[in-house]
């Protein structure tokens, strides 16, 4: 419409706008009238690109949440800490020597984690069976919420020296269309084949089904049912 004059008449033309709207949507211009007044508004309504908004800030932070992680071999309590926020966040800068190649790639890579290194390690021979529990609280209300409940690490991935097991988050009632996102937990290990026992060093956990960074991950955890 600014080229020049006759592509403006052009464009001042509803019949125009008609044909472009039924390139788009063909059944809206089966009606004898526009739903709105006139195709060219249709069109300027509804085509051009939303811009992308920009998300608040998390209203949490590392700093007000500590992770209470537990880990027992059938029935024996095996691994216990309370860990604050930002050691969560910090993981294993380091990676230590004597990992495979794919568990330092993974731990190399890009993509958001939250690792706790194991100091003291421990170790799991493996003919047991392992199983987690992780709550999370909020130290600006005191309120707990449930991330993992007494799940079995089950999918041994022992060429990457991994072993996972998840739980399906429980959110707040107050979002009520959030539901199937995963919390993964894996044990981080090497291997001890002549012992048959596997060297925990690490525990790093994610939600990867829908979170993939610092704010997403807080946002999520906003939004658990918390008690």
């Amino acid at each position: 419409m600014v080229v020049c004059k006759q592509w403006r008449h052009i464009a001042k033309d509803d019949y125009f706008w008609k044909c472009v709207c039924a390139k788009r949507w063909p059944s809206i211009c089966k009606r004898p009238n526009p739903p709105t007044v006139t195709y060219y508004k249709l069109y300027q309504t509804f085509y051009k690109r939303k811009h992308q908004r920009t998300l608040l800030p998390p209203r949490l932070s590392f700093d007000d949440l500590e992770f209470f992680i537990d880990i027992w071999t059938e029935d024996k309590l095996i691994f216990s800490e309370v860990v604050p926020g930002p050691v969560l966040q910090r993981g294993i800068k380091i990676p230590p020597a004597g990992i495979c190649d794919m568990l330092k790639f993974h731990l190399q890579g890009a993509e958001y984690k939250m690792i706790l290194p194991v100091d003291p390690r421990f170790t799991i021979p493996w003919s047991q069976t392992v199983s987690v529990s992780v709550l999370v609280g909020r130290k600006d209300s005191n309120k707990v919420a449930c991330i993992i409940n007494k799940s079995m690490f089950d999918y041994i991935d022992r060429t990457a020296s991994r072993a996972l097991a998840f739980d399906y988050l429980v959110f707040s009632p107050y979002y009520p269309f959030i539901s199937g996102i995963r919390a993964w937990i894996s044990l981080l290990f090497m291997e001890d084949r002549s012992d048959g026992v596997i060297d925990v060093f690490g525990i790093e956990m994610d939600f990867c089904d829908a979170a993939n960074s610092q704010e997403e991950v807080l946002w999520l955890l906003d939004m658990l049912d918390w008690k």
